[in-house]
């Protein structure tokens, strides 16, 4: 069947309808953006408030951590220059603190003088060591007289044989050396004392304990090698911030109250007692002592360089933390001046200071730690006129 029933025409009711539902649907569409869009405003301003509150905690526990570090650079005797407004001493650029490194730089210190200590007690017996060696298989054998309160106990126990009492060099040494370590404990080094101190103990020991025959028959031969021996034997206390006590205790603790040296009145002690010793053993084995300990002195000369002065030119972008860390731990005076790059054509300063050469290895590792760019140029100097401070040793 076909309809034949007329299609409906849209009425003007039917267009307004359709036209409301349109905007209905536009309405909710907005609102729902609307809607949207605060949720997402107030997801940020959450996260934002979520980072402020994170950073804010980072800058409280960074501050925390460089007050620990300020606190234990005090402790270890480094103290860092303040200037207002973030200035400088030099002019140079403000250089915040790498807390990280920072706390590396003190454990390595830490370790650096753990390792020293070590090196010093390993030095002092193996200088105890050859002391021994040197004394029993050079000195006795060939009728020789050592330097300083060694041998002068040497010069007891044969005075004492002549009447028939034995004190022996290893008492005499602890004997002769203990009232001189208490005198000088407050005027010196007290780590100094002790490693010393150990170093006569051990050499006392060491003859006692142990016996050395002589390797060489010749007598000229016996002077020569047993001073070198014997001098080696010094430097290596020496160089490692110890020595064989006695008369280094007495002229370090008149050189630091006085600031003079009575080396020459060592000196003169000695030859006195060279004098007692030819006088009743022969002059001929006084003159080989003298030659015995001529080489012994120029061997500590050879391995120990307390003495000798060098120039130090550091170039630098870190001044102020370079010299804020030398002054402290170092007594000598330095100089500073503004200089270019020729190559780079960027400011530098450029410290001058002189100090003595023993100092040269801890100088140059305190640089390393403050400015590891920095570049050292070390120079001898021959003569120097003024006042040039004599560090202890330690």
């Amino acid at each position: 069947m076909t309809d034949n029933r007329a299609p409906r025409k849209r009425t003007h009711t039917d267009h307004n309808t359709h036209q409301e539902r349109k905007e209905e649907r536009r309405e909710r569409k907005q609102a729902k953006s609307a809607r949207a869009a605060e949720k997402r405003a107030a997801e940020r301003a959450e996260s934002q408030r979520e980072r402020e509150r994170v950073l804010e905690e980072a800058r409280a526990e960074r501050e925390r951590k460089r007050q620990a570090v300020v606190e234990q650079l005090e402790e270890a005797g480094v103290s860092m220059p303040v200037y207002a407004d973030g200035e400088s001493a030099f002019g140079a650029p403000e250089v915040k603190i790498d807390l990280k490194a920072e706390l590396e730089r003190l454990k390595a210190l830490r370790r650096a003088t753990f390792v020293r200590r070590c090196y010093t007690l390993i030095s002092v017996i193996i200088s105890a060591l050859l002391q021994a060696y040197t004394i029993q298989a050079f000195v006795n054998p060939a009728n020789l007289l050592s330097s300083g309160f060694t041998g002068l106990a040497i010069l007891i126990e044969r005075i004492t044989g002549l009447f028939g009492v034995h004190f022996s060099t290893s008492l005499g040494m602890i004997a002769l050396n203990i009232p001189v370590a208490l005198i000088c404990w407050r005027s010196i080094s007290r780590r100094f004392v002790i490693f010393s101190m150990l170093q006569v103990f051990l050499s006392s020991t060491f003859l006692r304990v142990l016996h050395f025959e002589p390797i060489l028959d010749n007598l000229m031969l016996q002077v020569i090698f047993g001073g070198f021996l014997y001098g080696f034997a010094i430097a290596v206390a020496l160089r490692a911030g110890a020595s064989t006590a006695g008369t280094d205790f007495i002229s370090l603790m008149v050189s630091n109250k006085t600031g003079k040296s009575i080396w020459g009145l060592v000196f003169a002690g000695n030859c006195c007692v060279l004098c007692v010793f030819g006088a009743l053993f022969g002059w001929e084995a006084a003159a080989y002592s003298i030659i015995f300990q001529f080489i012994s002195t120029k061997a500590i000369e050879m391995f120990h360089h307390y003495y000798e002065r060098v120039t130090l030119q550091i170039i630098t972008q870190r001044p102020d933390q370079i010299l804020a860390s030398y002054n402290v731990v170092h007594k000598h005076g330095s100089s500073v001046m503004e200089v270019t790059g020729g190559r780079s054509h960027k400011r530098y300063w450029l410290i001058n200071t002189v100090v003595a050469s023993f100092e040269l290895d801890d100088i140059m590792q305190l640089i390393r730690t403050q400015d590891g760019s920095a570049v050292v140029n070390v120079m001898r100097t021959e003569d120097f006129f003024g006042n040039f401070y004599r560090p202890p040793i330690d």
